[in-house]
């Protein structure tokens, strides 16, 4: 996504997906509608975890990681973070 670009109600609606009854985003996800690096996030979120409702982040399951990882048709999604 470029800085100028617009971010649609369409275009966010598909990287939101439902855990736990819980509306979620993968971390990179959140990173690029913010413009900056997936690192930056993670590291900002463990730094001010003051900042972050408890609820902010989630680990998921193995069964839960499968189901996403097939909802999104992703090859891998080795290390990323759900918000």
């Amino acid at each position: 996504m470029t800085e100028n670009s617009l971010i649609t109600q369409e275009y966010i609606k598909y990287k939101i997906y439902k855990i736990r009854d819980t509306q979620v985003m993968l971390d990179s996800d959140l990173a690029e509608l913010y413009g900056v690096p997936t690192k930056r996030l993670n590291e900002q979120v463990k730094r001010n975890k003051d900042r972050f409702p408890d609820d902010f982040r989630l680990q998921l399951t193995k069964k839960e990681f499968d189901i996403l990882k097939s909802q999104i048709v992703a090859t891998s999604l080795d290390g990323k973070k759900i918000f």
